[in-house]
């Protein structure tokens, strides 16, 4: 008797728990509504990871990208990682596969044998995505080309802040991305769904 009690009492202490990061969320998207993307500029890579938004699958999004070339996009791998590209067009994402090769697919295949059901893109404050043409330049340039793939030194971020800064800067982890988009572009990122 007491284990279906316990079953019990975890269900609604999970339930609390969701409903106060659901609660915590929508505060959050409200607060974004109301901020300038002037406002978000300055501090935004000084003390944390620059994103004000990370990407989820799990709460609501209000807030739909508006994509434009060179926007970087990421979906869920193996439910802990984030696997990112850079956008080329509404038909094309150029990405960095565990091959080493650098490929052009489609939004579909970015997120076929992922986890994530979902593409979202790093956008401001006004839900534009931060993207720019140069970016999108590179990343076209080294379409069937090929790189040495290491899942830690040299991976699909590295790839992405490659096409951002021109430079084949050491780069480890979707948060040490973050932070240098944040830093470069001198904004907070918002994670927001793509709407395809």
């Amino acid at each position: 008797m007491p284990l279906p009690l316990l079953w019990i009492g975890a269900a609604i202490a999970s339930g609390v728990a969701l409903s106060e990061v659901e609660s915590r969320r929508k505060k959050q998207d409200l607060r974004r509504a109301n901020t300038t993307d002037i406002e978000s500029r300055g501090n935004s890579h000084r003390h944390d990871s620059g994103v004000a938004k990370y990407p989820t699958e799990v709460f609501s999004n209000e807030k739909l990208a508006i994509v434009r070339p060179g926007a970087v996009v990421c979906c869920g791998l193996g439910g802990i990682l984030e696997h990112t590209g850079i956008l080329i067009d509404d038909d094309t994402i150029v990405e960095l596969h565990g091959s080493g090769l650098i490929k052009a697919i489609s939004p579909e295949r970015f997120l076929k044998e992922r986890s994530g059901s979902e593409i979202f893109v790093a956008c401001d404050s006004q839900g534009e995505a931060i993207a720019d043409e140069l970016t999108c330049q590179r990343a076209v340039k080294q379409i069937y080309t090929y790189q040495e793939y290491g899942l830690i030194d040299n991976n699909c971020h590295r790839f992405v802040w490659q096409c951002i800064n021109g430079r084949n800067d050491k780069l480890t982890s979707f948060h040490e991305l973050n932070k240098n988009i944040s830093k470069r572009f001198d904004r907070k990122i918002y994670w927001d769904k793509w709407q395809r």
